[in-house]
């Protein structure tokens, strides 16, 4: 998981820094390249010092490359693409940057079935839209927008208002449209829990409930993700800890 997560957090760096756009994308291209090369053995550990871990770990884990790559396909786009027209768009976008990241971790932790494809999927959604609505504010700054633009127009709302933090009774509709929907992702994503071994019910469920937490905090106050960044108390995260090491089953 260690590596994992730090070949994650290097391709999100990758995409997400403050070098021009051409070069972002050359290096994006480089690293997928020299994934590639780790996965066939030709590992240049002097200059991508992540790569012999997660060449390991794929291997050891029967991990599918694809989701790897999938992921840095998911960053790269976010060089060329700030908006997305329909809901459907945007999904395609979270089943690359985040259900992808958690199809590499299900071989990890393992899982019985294939029923365990579909609600890691799931998972992946409700976890990124939690992240989409948390981060509104910090986005648009940076000229992106994620919320579908169709779904931002039905409802009375515009890009304008998202950038200048404006809420409304418009944006109240927009936040409860998307609320709603994360929700329906986390319950149906929920039966993962019992598809995978019991280590990795502890991890999942931590990982789950934190996130959904943090959807509830939404919930409760919609207009905070424009006035500071949404966080659980440090006793939420214990209990939430202490739950799940205690009652993994559950």
């Amino acid at each position: 998981m260690y590596a994992l997560y730090a070949f994650m957090r290097h391709t999100d760096d990758l995409g997400d820094n403050p070098d021009p756009v051409a070069k972002r994308a050359e290096d994006i291209q480089q690293w997928r390249e020299a994934l590639d090369d780790a996965l066939r053995g030709e590992v240049d550990s002097e200059r991508f010092p992540i790569l012999p871990a997660m060449a390991d770990t794929v291997a050891r884990f029967s991990i599918p490359p694809e989701h790897l790559h999938a992921v840095i396909d998911g960053v790269e786009q976010d060089l060329r693409r700030r908006r997305y027209e329909l809901y459907e768009d945007l999904e395609e976008y979270c089943r690359l940057v985040a259900s992808a990241v958690g199809l590499a971790c299900i071989h990890i932790w393992g899982f019985r079935g294939k029923e365990a494809i579909p609600a890691a999927v799931k998972c992946g959604l409700a976890m990124q839209m939690t992240n989409i609505l948390r981060d509104l504010a910090e986005d648009a700054r940076a000229e992106r927008v994620y919320l579908p633009l169709m779904e931002i127009a039905g409802c009375g709302y515009s890009v304008e208002e998202i950038k200048d933090g404006t809420v409304n009774e418009a944006f109240e509709r927009l936040m409860r449209m998307q609320i709603e929907r994360a929700r329906r992702f986390y319950d149906e994503g929920l039966e993962l829990l019992d598809l995978l071994e019991p280590d990795g019910r502890r991890i999942f469920g931590m990982m789950m409930d934190t996130y959904r937490q943090l959807l509830e905090e939404i919930a409760r106050e919609p207009g905070a993700v424009f006035t500071r960044r949404v966080r659980l108390s440090r006793w939420t995260k214990y209990r939430i800890a202490w739950r799940w090491l205690v009652w993994p089953r559950q």
